[in-house]
């Protein structure tokens, strides 16, 4: 995928993530979380070679990392670096994943977020993601995850 104009606004360029961008991967998710939520290059490796796993990376800004199973997928994590925030990345890897989930089956996608991320519950009610569950104090800092879902980019 390349960088290109939607609404007027640059759309940053992605391209799909395998196992071996693991190490990348990390270094992107380890800058847009804290410590303790960061996830490492071995537990990314693994979650990638998943049946129906896959990532879409926007290099240097951040990535996004499913699964599909069946008629459904799942959001693992979404990571924006601080510095690339607020300028349609997110959005883009989201709406990308969207259509690799569609394109693979999926009916419906799931993520979860924390409660106290005002910026990621934007987002996602943006990209038309409902609340459809609360997991209790699920986040290291006692916040509760929200459960959503959003239909693919076609439905």
């Amino acid at each position: 995928m390349s960088s290109r104009r939607q609404f007027g606004c640059p759309v940053p360029e992605l391209r799909s993530a395998g196992p071996e961008a693991a190490a990348e991967l990390a270094a992107l998710h380890g800058t847009a979380f804290p410590p303790a939520e960061a996830w490492g290059p071995d537990a990314l490796r693994l979650m990638l070679e998943m049946p129906g796993a896959f990532a879409l990376l926007s290099p240097g800004a951040g990535f996004i990392l499913a699964r599909v199973a069946a008629d459904e997928a799942e959001v693992l994590t979404l990571a924006v670096i601080p510095a690339a925030r607020r300028q349609g990345v997110g959005r883009a890897l989201l709406e990308a994943a969207r259509g690799v989930a569609e394109a693979a089956g999926a009916g419906q996608m799931f993520l979860e977020v924390s409660a106290a991320n005002p910026a990621a519950r934007a987002l996602y009610a943006a990209a038309g993601c409902t609340e459809v569950g609360r997991r209790r104090h699920y986040y290291p800092d006692g916040s509760d995850a929200l459960v959503l879902s959003c239909r693919p980019c076609g439905s």
